[in-house]
């Protein structure tokens, strides 16, 4: 069963590697508090914690001392802001400001292309009821108000939890192409290898796992499965998805104090001016890229000269995310090359 776990494992990364853009991460809604001395500042505070704890993690904000001699006036990196229900405000960042200051401080950076997540929970719910929480209310269950009403509640809770942090994630359409391959025993009983196969419909980066047992009498069981990596943990939701988030996090975030590195990059596949313009769209949204230049087009080949926050091993990690096929990778740093820049080549395949 191992074999076939990481064979299954290896097909899902390898067909699911486009990434998500995550559109809003420097916009938070936070409660405009009338009493406090400045209800906008207070709010503006709030606001940007939100923003820092989706595009940096929660390291910067525990280090309070930090946090305030980094940004001791929110508002200057305020764009706008609205009114919202409910006594609430939308604030709006600047976001290229806030990484700056992070990046010149040696923070880590995690930029709006991200992976995402297929959520499959299985819930007892206890005296004989036991479901799968699906993307939406299912029609099969419209009467079951009850059922309904606390999967819709258990869905959005997650999901809310994920918004804070900037994950993306999904549930299943339970469709019947999903029942036919996935019950809820393979589920709750760990047969991990058929959740995977069902999950390579959805075009995701990774699964995650859940078995939760409402009465509380157990502790909940998660297992997250990504590329290589698989993890398990107990415990709720929030604490799940925050250990996922900061796993990805170590995987895609870019350090201030990372060094840049010279790779020669080799795409071979761009057999048309419209392929051409979304490989050159696709390069130009990756964050781990500083600079680039092309040096050679040959045939269906475009080689590039690029500049990259880590060198070879992090643009390979973000091309293969955006959907590239990876060829070869050759080391060719010398003797000569100085301790920020190496020289390494890379050759990756587009398809279309």
């Amino acid at each position: 069963m191992k074999f076939c776990l990481l064979a299954l494992l290896g097909a899902l990364a390898i067909s699911t590697a486009n990434a998500v853009e995550v559109t809003a991460l420097y916009t938070a809604q936070v409660a405009l508090d009338q009493e406090q001395r400045d209800p906008r500042a207070a709010a503006y505070s709030e606001a940007l914690r939100q923003v820092i704890l989706r595009v940096s993690g929660s390291e910067l904000l525990q280090d309070e001392d930090l946090y305030e001699a980094l940004f001791p006036d929110p508002s200057v990196y305020v764009l706008q802001f609205r009114p919202g229900s409910d006594d609430t405000l939308f604030v709006s960042f600047d976001g290229n400001a806030i990484e700056n200051t992070l990046r010149a401080a040696g923070q880590t950076v995690w930029g709006d292309d991200r992976p995402l997540t297929l959520v499959w929970l299985a819930v007892d719910w206890g005296q004989g009821e036991r479901e799968i929480v699906a993307a939406a209310d299912s029609e099969q269950s419209i009467d079951a108000a009850r059922s309904v009403n606390r999967n819709r509640q258990l869905r959005e809770r997650i999901l809310e939890i994920a918004d804070s942090r900037g994950l993306p994630v999904l549930f299943p359409l339970l469709d019947s192409e999903d029942m036919a391959n996935v019950e809820f025993s393979d589920i709750w009983g760990g047969f991990d290898e058929r959740v995977l196969a069902a999950s390579k419909r959805y075009d995701v980066n990774s699964v995650l796992i859940g078995r939760v047992r409402a009465n509380g009498t157990e502790q909940n069981r998660w297992t997250y499965l990504f590329s290589d990596v698989q993890r398990n943990w107990t415990g709720e939701p929030e604490y799940v998805i925050t250990q996922v988030s900061d796993l990805m996090a170590t995987q895609f975030a870019i350090g201030g104090d990372e060094p840049l590195r010279a790779v020669d990059l080799s795409i071979s596949g761009v057999q048309t001016v419209e392929g051409y313009g979304e490989v050159q769209q696709m390069l130009a949204n990756i964050n781990v890229i500083e600079a680039l230049a092309i040096t050679e087009v040959a045939g269906d080949r475009i080689r590039y000269r690029v500049t990259a926050h880590g060198g070879a091993e992090r643009l390979a990690r973000a091309l293969r995310f955006e959907g590239l096929i990876e060829q070869d990778r050759i080391a060719m740093g010398g003797a000569d090359d100085g301790p920020r820049m190496s020289n390494e080549s890379l050759e990756f395949f587009y398809q279309p």
